[in-house]
């Protein structure tokens, strides 16, 4: 039998191998309430979740897939979809996220949702894991820089959130707002961008059923990388329109002034729908590489209107598309 030693030679564990108090004690409780019977299948969740949050795992999130919603293209491996970013409140090297996330504390968070509504809300993470029926979506990520990726995110149509709040007349907008936490994002204090990190839909744009309240991805809860614990994606956009780590979305009466809109407007338009005749100022979009084909002989894929995602075409009738860009 193999026997580990510690450095100094003892029978002793690493300190690796050691349980944090916190996370024991945690489990311990956890294990007394589950032997005197007293835990719902809610509760159970609940507390499986902060254990796991509190080891830093992402705690498994079911949800059945909606193939009404979910592309047919083979899904990124987790590990690309997860160590290659865009999330600038950790640095702009696409693998600064996955090296410094881990200070992203997802609990406690609560999400605050007012403005133009009649009924105004405050929902911490448990109470969004239990508004509407998680399901997995199997959506296209189209990036600006030219490359893309197919996810499989948890979560439910954003919808569901505009129904609960009943926007007022008023409301012709959505706005999205990032935390901004120096002492959690060390990226928060350069000058890329101002911050928070905002983003907005128009109303009709965040009722389309494709809009997703993201949850989670590959059958777990989000990576703190990739925007953890709650964020939007919007698949017929470019990727920087699908807001991280909300903590307040706010619907209002004129159009948001959105991040990426604001440091560079003749760059990055309000829409940003994806548009392969639409080039970017330093960048053609016609096509795109997809990570994890990187073979020398893989060629890249030609990039779809609206990044495949044709029913939302309807919402643009009559609009200029290279004017409102």
């Amino acid at each position: 039998m193999l026997i580990k030693r510690s450095p100094n030679g003892l029978d002793v564990p690493f300190s690796s191998e050691i349980t944090p108090r916190a996370v024991f004690e945690s489990r311990r409780h956890f294990m007394k309430q589950l032997a005197a019977g007293t835990l719902g299948s809610a509760a159970l969740l609940e507390l499986a979740s902060r254990e796991a949050f509190a080891q830093g795992v992402n705690p498994k999130l079911a949800g059945a897939r909606n193939p009404a919603y979910s592309a047919m293209d083979k899904p990124t491996a987790y590990k690309d979809a997860t160590s290659y970013n865009n999330f600038y409140e950790f640095g702009t090297d696409k693998s600064d996220p996955a090296q410094y996330a881990h200070t992203l504390k997802p609990r406690p968070w609560t999400v605050t949702i007012d403005g133009e509504v009649k009924k105004p809300l405050t929902l911490d993470l448990d109470a969004l894991l239990k508004l509407a029926p998680i399901e997995e979506r199997v959506y296209r990520l189209r990036c600006v820089e030219g490359w893309s990726m197919v996810i499989p995110w948890m979560g439910y149509s954003f919808s569901e959130i505009i129904k609960k709040v009943e926007p007022t007349g008023n409301a012709k907008y959505v706005e999205f707002t990032s935390l901004a936490d120096k002492k959690q994002m060390p990226g928060v204090g350069s000058r890329v961008l101002e911050w928070p990190y905002v983003e907005g839909l128009r109303l009709d744009e965040a009722r389309h059923p494709l809009a997703l309240l993201t949850l989670g991805m590959y059958g777990e809860t989000l990576p703190n990388q990739n925007g953890a614990p709650v964020r939007i994606v919007v698949p017929w956009k470019y990727g920087f329109k699908s807001a991280k780590s909300i903590v307040r979305i706010r619907f209002v009466k004129d159009q948001p002034r959105t991040a990426w809109n604001v440091a560079a407007p003749q760059e990055y338009g309000f829409y940003s729908n994806v548009n392969p005749e639409v080039d970017h100022p330093r960048w053609s979009q016609a096509s795109e590489r997809r990570i994890g084909e990187d073979s020398f002989f893989t060629r890249k894929r030609k990039t779809l209107m609206f990044n495949g995602y044709n029913d939302v075409a309807s919402l643009y009738t009559g609009m200029d598309l290279r004017k409102y860009f």
